[in-house]
């Protein structure tokens, strides 16, 4: 079994099924684009091990709590590796994770995104370690995001030819 495939299980971890998104709604987009040695992700939100929006949904600061959003970047986290295992075909092709740009469905006058990405940053730092995991990242507030999900993270990693 590959070694980030088996962090994963260590930790209980499964990757979601592709995206199912709402009715009528049509993705004409790639959501990771290898060039090279390098995969551009495309911006990804929470989502169930079924493939569905994960909830709750809506803004921080106002009926989601910083936990609450720490919890969403992480299963956006898994959302970005399943895209990332169904294009690569083994997730150990990821040399090192080199930029993340984190979005939070922010209500007026919340603050705290970067608590709120923690939880993405948090998970790839445990499954990749300090040097392979370590990433350049931003995280700014956002007045609405795509089915008002809390969360939405793209980024770029560096990959095995």
């Amino acid at each position: 079994m590959p070694r980030i495939a088996k962090r994963l299980a260590a930790l209980g971890l499964v990757l979601p099924a592709v995206i199912k998104p709402p009715p009528g709604v049509v993705l004409p987009f790639q959501f990771v684009r290898v060039i090279g040695t390098r995969a551009l992700i495309s911006g990804h939100g929470p989502q169930n091990a079924d493939g569905s929006i994960a909830e709750p949904l809506g803004k921080l600061g106002q009926n989601i709590t910083v936990e609450q959003g720490y919890a969403a970047a992480r299963l956006t986290g898994l959302s970005i590796l399943g895209s990332l295992q169904r294009t690569l075909g083994d997730l150990d092709r990821i040399t090192s994770w080199v930029r993340v740009f984190g979005m939070v469905n922010s209500g007026p006058g919340f603050n705290q995104q970067p608590s709120v990405i923690n939880g993405f940053s948090d998970l790839i730092l445990e499954l990749w370690g300090p040097d392979a995991g370590a990433h350049s990242r931003s995280a700014v507030g956002m007045a609405e995001l795509p089915f008002d999900i809390p969360v939405e993270i793209e980024g770029e990693v560096e990959i095995l030819a």
